[in-house]
């Protein structure tokens, strides 16, 4: 006598649900051997269906043992029971449990995906299972293209899919009629000839009249166990495998992005809505940084444009508010020593007054700046046209002035030339000499070019009405230190003044100052960007959990053609990263584009970056794996028997 194929001894099963404890299975004995057909028969509840569970591997016994070729099932942990469904059973369903966006072929085919069958050879395979069953003309239809008899013929191409040698039955012709019933009873008869181990369960007699062997059942016990009639002779048992060496997701890569993308297409709005959150987020991080940085730029443009080798001092003892307007002690007699001090190439006063200048019926409010010949070179801002007034304008307290862009644009609006005209600063006439060339903005906005420039003497005397000034402008060597310069500049203006009535500021600190603020600015952008993209992760986890839910019944089908947790865990995950990815992709389209708009439409200096579109599209996908691993895992964790009962 060969070892039996399936032996189960003394199995029963017991369910809680919260209540009292319901027993289905009672001390159940069952020996099967290769190659037999065997009708498992009893009426509703009498624990048949959970019989054929537990046989198929989908439920395990609460106590006695159960081997398959001598192994015992007890003994396997959930991938190898997977290995096991895949390989050694094929299951043929009373409601089909087909796919419905899938094609013929396509549900045909997917035992093999986990298998690791490569995509010629699976879908060759189903193909010709499907001619054999008469379905040639229908390969590629879907379900609800199909008649019930069409989808129980894919349901059995499907369990014939990996060639396992035990076809288990539940219930095959209850959802056909009589001719339908007829067709697929012949086909099991058929595959029992070729060497295929059939169980039927059913509670129709016509339908156990097809077995060799039937099985009664009755309250969780056999109650009987008859043989009809003997094996046919010359049937060759078929023996399959219990497995083979194909590592956890092996072949599901392929399977599992396409799904994903069907599954986005067949659910198009809510697909669309799951995206939003995650292309706003990683719009805002690029525009909002592409933004931040232009802003940036500009402020650090603005004070290079003043120069970078510059030393300001400044009127006033540091850290004292308003302490510069009481002190007078910034005189002319101070420019000469400062000059000559270590490592300064030159220094130039500077006295601001807002002014009212005229010109014939023009009237416009400008900042008067008195100052010495050598601003031009001081600040790098050489005149456009004319010249700017000399050492001996300044000696002479010549009343001449040179104009800023702005001011001629508003005074001479008609386009008259200003050289050699006379403006009114207060009520002095001034010679116009000269017209510097455009600076734009400060860092706080003011316009540079709204300005006019006049000799500190001629200004201090004629506008100002005061010797001193409100600060020095030096500029430094280029191969000197700038830090022993400013140095040297203090000890100096102690030396002189007495005491520290002023403070001196380097404008490469300043450089340093506004890019850090700038820098703070941007990354506070950044971070609430960041916050609408970890809510778009938030959104990508829900819906996820409802398509598990959705999906409950496929999970099921697929756990019990072989799929392993790894597998249904990496198909959800594929599906949520696939979100994330598409969306990060029209994230950084959207971003650009909104940047670019931006720049258009209000005029704003953008500059884009490589860094910040790679890290928002690496969080993007880290969304997708982060926010996706939760529902992944939920539906790797459902037991098949559960999922297989949700409708």
């Amino acid at each position: 006598m060969p070892s039996p194929l399936l032996e189960l001894k003394d199995v029963s099963r017991t369910y809680s649900s919260g209540g009292e404890p319901l027993t289905v299975l009672r001390e159940v004995c069952l020996t099967i051997q290769s190659g037999e057909f065997v009708a498992i028969m009893g009426a509703s509840g009498s624990g048949k269906s959970t019989l054929m569970n537990i046989i198929g591997c989908l439920d395990k016994p609460s106590s006695g043992t159960y081997s398959i070729r001598g192994v015992e099932v007890a003994s396997l942990n959930g991938d190898a029971l997977a290995a096991l469904r895949r390989d050694t059973f094929g299951f043929i369903f009373q409601r089909y449990n087909l796919m419905s966006d899938l094609s013929a072929v396509e549900n045909a085919e997917v035992p093999a995906v986990y298998c690791g069958m490569a995509k010629t050879d699976r879908a060759a395979h189903a193909s010709d299972l499907l001619r054999e069953l008469g379905l040639g003309d229908r390969l590629e239809h879907h379900p609800s293209q199909l008649s019930g008899g069409q989808q129980q013929r894919v349901s059995i191409a499907r369990a014939l899919m990996n060639g396992g040698p035990v076809i288990l039955a539940d219930e095959p012709t209850g959802a056909l009629d009589s001719q339908g019933g007829k067709e697929v009873m012949a086909i099991l008869e058929k595959l029992h000839s070729q060497g295929h181990t059939i169980i039927v369960v059913t509670h129709d007699s016509d339908i156990a009249a097809y077995a060799h062997r039937i099985v009664r059942i009755a309250d969780g016990r056999i109650t009987s166990d008859e043989t009809q009639q003997k094996v046919e002779a010359g049937i060759q048992a078929q023996t399959g495998q219990t497995g083979n060496d194909a590592g956890p997701g092996a072949g599901i890569l392929g399977e599992a992005l396409k799904m994903a993308l069907r599954s986005l297409v067949h659910n198009r709005l809510r697909t669309a809505l799951t995206m939003l959150g995650i292309i706003i987020g990683v719009a805002s991080v690029i525009a909002l940084m592409a933004i931040g940085n232009g802003a940036k730029q500009d402020v650090v443009e603005r004070i290079q444009a003043m120069g970078t080798d510059l030393l300001t001092i400044m009127r006033g003892p540091p850290a004292v508010r308003a302490s510069a307007e009481i002190v007078t002690s910034f005189l002319p007699e101070d420019l000469p020593s400062i000059v000559g001090s270590q490592g300064v190439a030159m220094a130039i006063p500077e006295t601001n007054l807002s002014s009212l200048l005229r010109f014939g019926n023009q009237d416009l409010m400008v900042t008067a700046v008195g100052t010495g010949e050598n601003f031009p070179l001081v600040h790098d801002w050489p005149p456009q046209s004319g010249v700017f007034f000399s050492a001996e304008h300044v000696k002479r307290y010549a009343q001449v002035v040179t104009l800023g862009q702005t001011v001629v644009k508003n005074l001479f609006p008609d386009g008259t030339n200003p050289l050699g005209q006379y403006v009114l600063i207060g009520s002095a006439p001034f010679l116009v000499i000269g017209v510097l060339s455009s600076k734009g903005l400060t860092p706080r906005g003011d316009d540079m070019d709204n300005s006019v420039w006049l000799p500190y003497t001629t200004a201090g005397a004629r506008i100002f009405g005061q010797r001193f000034f409100n600060d020095f402008v030096v500029r430094v060597k280029p191969e000197a230190d700038m830090s022993a310069v400013q140095a040297g500049l203090h000890s100096l203006l102690i030396k002189r003044h007495g005491k520290e009535d002023f403070n001196i500021r380097n404008q490469a600190d300043t450089i340093a100052t506004a890019d850090e603020t700038q820098n703070t600015l941007t990354y506070l952008l950044a971070a609430i960007a960041v916050i609408s993209l970890v809510v778009g992760g938030i959104g990508v986890m829900n819906i996820m959990l409802v398509s598990v839910t959705e999906r409950t019944r496929e999970i099921g089908i697929r756990m019990a053609i072989g799929a392993r947790s790894f597998d249904v865990l990496f198909q959800f995950l594929a599906e949520a990263v696939v979100v994330c990815f598409i969306g990060g992709l029209a994230g950084v389209v959207a971003g650009l584009g909104g940047g670019l708009a931006t720049s258009a439409i209000a005029g704003w200096r953008v500059i884009f970056t490589v860094p910040p579109i790679v890290i928002a599209f690496a969080c993007a996908f880290l969304t997708g794996i982060i926010f996706g691993y939760l529902p992944a895992r939920k539906a790797a964790q459902l037991d098949p028997i559960d999922a297989l009962a949700r409708d």
